[in-house]
């Protein structure tokens, strides 16, 4: 059987800072200048996602389409649309990961390919702050 990718954009607004709580305040702008501001700044973030797998011959899809627009909705837009990515995502909270879009692809197909279990694998993330910079996750 033919293995294939198929990829699915979704869009998120949200504020994040970057810091570490194990360094000072002036360690922090040091190394993270504007992205420190202790009030935040936020972006309208795009996420793709593909997942690859084997065509089903019954149906011609790699994956149903509701379900990956499901997991979709649930492990991302939900969790980060119009959300303070430190104050209200776990991972990103004080001692946790530093909200780069790095670690939001990481974080982003480790949740996506726990939701969809075996039904397809993820072989990308992209999450795009704007049109100039993007993060690439591949495993």
């Amino acid at each position: 059987m033919p293995r294939v990718a198929l990829t699915r954009r979704v869009t998120f607004a949200a504020a994040h800072r970057y810091r570490r709580a194990d360094w000072s305040d002036a360690k922090n702008q040091e190394v993270f200048g504007a992205c420190a501001n202790p009030n935040y700044h936020g972006h309208g973030y795009a996420c793709e996602v593909t997942v690859r797998g084997d065509v089903d011959r019954a149906t011609g899809m790699v994956i149903d389409l509701a379900v990956l627009d499901r997991v979709l909705h649930d492990e991302v837009v939900a969790r980060f649309d119009h959300r303070n990515l430190n104050l209200e995502v776990p991972e990103f909270g004080e001692g946790g990961m530093i909200p780069t879009g790095e670690n939001l692809a990481q974080l982003i197909a480790g949740r996506v390919q726990g939701a969809l279990g075996a039904r397809a694998e993820v072989s990308r993330v992209v999450v795009r702050e704007d049109e100039s910079l993007w993060s690439e996750w591949t495993p």
